[in-house]
């Protein structure tokens, strides 16, 4: 609960730095600008968008059921698709606090434990991770070359550190899928021997816990699965970007940006996901606004338009279809998030 704070209260800061640096701006904002962003849209490219964006869910749900099958051999696509939505639709109305839902509805469908669960969800973290850095890292090597960007003051900081930061995390990112995968053994015996300080009470469970986690993690083991892992997230990302490419082919004003373009903003509007005010987002909007603004030279009520009508398909579309799912299951997400049922399967 604390992280989700801390998230919020991040959140928050990047919007009170977009409105520092575009102070001038703010206070000079065209709202005529702004809302002939919105006319004359191609509904055409915005219907691809959002045909797009829910093929991405699809996509999630069965790059889930492979990282699965070594618990289960045989678990259901549907089941695992409906917890993607719901799961979706819950990060959307409360924040990182609602990753939780879907591992939880998953091993409750399909009777697996929680713990391989929250075990394959940092697993597909890991995946995505990666695929962020490496769109990052292009983005970075992109923004001096590509004709249609420009280096503003306001991303200095980003082409200074960035490389660092993905080159850092990559690696630790790599290390972990090795590890995991290659040597469960070790990571297991010295994770039970750094909790034997624990409380009796509380060790067993933990190690417990520790012991499925790495048997969720198990998918690594084999190369075919590590192969069919890498497959699925490229072809996630690929149609992430396919969808950004559809939302700018939709306003007049963008439709110049190429698909390469869409590269370029997907990769630095991925680490503004990482942070989001639950029910209103925050950090896609905040990179999304800097990215076209200082690298492409839009408008910032134009940019702003495009940021809100990405947010629009790429976030909350899910959110009607996930609570049709839950309202038809009986589920109250809130309550769900609140209930000791959750909470001692942790």
């Amino acid at each position: 609960m604390h992280r989700s704070y801390g998230l919020v209260l991040l959140s928050l800061a990047g919007l009170a730095l977009l409105v520092y640096l575009y102070r001038d701006q703010v206070a000079a904002f065209d709202w005529a600008r702004f809302a002939a962003t919105f006319q004359g849209i191609h509904w055409g490219w915005f219907l691809a968008s959002v045909g797009v964006v829910m093929l991405t869910y699809g996509g999630r749900a069965i790059r889930w059921r492979v990282m699965i099958r070594p618990i289960k051999a045989a678990p259901n696509l549907w089941n695992i698709f409906h917890a993607t939505v719901v799961g979706f639709t819950a990060v959307v109305l409360f924040g990182r606090a609602g990753e939780l839902v879907r591992p939880y509805l998953i091993a409750r469908r399909e009777k697996v434990p929680l713990s391989s669960q929250l075990a394959t969800w940092l697993l597909e973290r890991i995946y995505d991770l990666l695929s962020v850095l490496l769109l990052f890292g292009f983005a970075l090597s992109r923004v001096d070359t590509s004709g249609s960007s420009r280096i503003g003051p306001n991303l200095q900081w980003v082409l200074q550190t960035g490389g660092h930061v993905a080159g850092a995390l990559a690696t630790l990112c790599l290390l972990l899928l090795i590890t995991f995968g290659l040597f469960p053994g070790y990571v297991e015996r010295q994770l039970t021997g750094a909790l034997q300080i624990l409380p009796e009470p509380y060790k067993g469970k933990i190690v417990h816990m520790v012991q499925a986690f790495l048997s969720g993690t198990s998918s690594t083991r084999r190369g075919s699965f590590v192969a069919q892992l890498v497959a699925y997230t490229f072809g996630e990302w690929l149609l992430i970007v396919a969808c950004f490419l559809c939302v700018f082919r939709s306003f007049a004003v963008t439709s110049s940006l190429g698909f390469i373009d869409s590269l370029v903003v997907v990769g630095f509007v991925a680490f503004g996901s990482a942070v989001q005010i639950p029910g209103i987002g925050g950090g896609m909007q905040v990179a999304t606004v800097l990215v076209l603004t200082e690298l492409y030279g839009f408008p910032l009520e134009t940019a702003s338009g495009v940021a809100i009508l990405l947010w629009v398909v790429a976030f909350t579309l899910v959110v009607p279809f996930g609570l049709a799912l839950a309202f038809h299951d009986g589920l109250k997400l809130r309550k769900l998030l609140q209930s000791d049922e959750l909470t001692t399967s942790l």
